[in-house]
């Protein structure tokens, strides 16, 4: 399917960036601005320690810069999908639950990110939500420019508009089944300073 309209994927100016990175700041996240993809993949393994208990969230923008092969196969950091993977959904679902609610570190991205500084999740299940949320220890977005909207009503736009119908053929194609937004996190205010960082790319990378 193709989106209804593609506003959504163009790259944000160096002014809208500072103007998120500052608005962020002042809702306690830590924003960082990087040129490439590439530098994204660099200081992310600059601030997730070896040995760490590492979640990737679902995260076509990680699977891109390679970032959920580096925490899932490298062998560097105690990767949650690798045990998630050696539980039976059957008979230890419960477990499976809990293992994912509350890492030490989870990683992913979001689907759009306001000029004010509030980031907005959308999911199918919801998985991912509740260790953004709270449950996990440090949070790490990664994000192309192209995610940053002038505010909350644009950010539901971009998901409903734009987002969606990508990840719908993505998940069609991969899962046979459609997706819809079936669950939304805005993080207006992070209390916990160093909680989450951001990470902004000056590329279009995922969506």
């Amino acid at each position: 399917m193709t989106p209804p309209t593609s506003k959504y994927a163009r790259l944000a100016s160096d002014a809208q960036i500072k103007r998120t990175v500052e608005a962020l700041a002042a809702n306690g996240m830590i924003a960082i601005v990087v040129e490439t993809g590439a530098d994204a993949r660099k200081k992310v393994a600059e601030l997730l320690p070896a040995g760490a208990e590492a979640f990737i969230s679902s995260s076509v923008t990680l699977d891109q810069l390679g970032i959920t092969e580096d925490v899932d196969k490298s062998g560097r950091y105690d990767s949650v999908r690798v045990k998630l993977s050696k539980l039976d959904y059957q008979t230890q679902q419960r477990e499976m639950v809990k293992l994912g609610a509350s890492p030490e570190y989870v990683l992913g991205s979001v689907q759009a990110l306001t000029e004010s500084g509030v980031a907005m999740i959308a999911s199918a299940t919801g998985s991912q939500l509740g260790p953004y949320g709270a449950g996990a220890s440090k949070v790490i977005w990664v994000v192309g420019s192209q995610k940053i909207v002038s505010n909350n009503e644009e950010g539901l736009k971009r998901i409903n508009e734009y987002v969606l119908p990508l990840e719908d053929e993505r998940a069609f194609k991969i899962y046979k089944a459609h997706s819809v937004v079936g669950k939304l996190l805005v993080v207006n205010r992070e209390i916990t300073p160093g909680r989450i960082t951001v990470i902004i790319v000056k590329e279009n990378i995922g969506f």
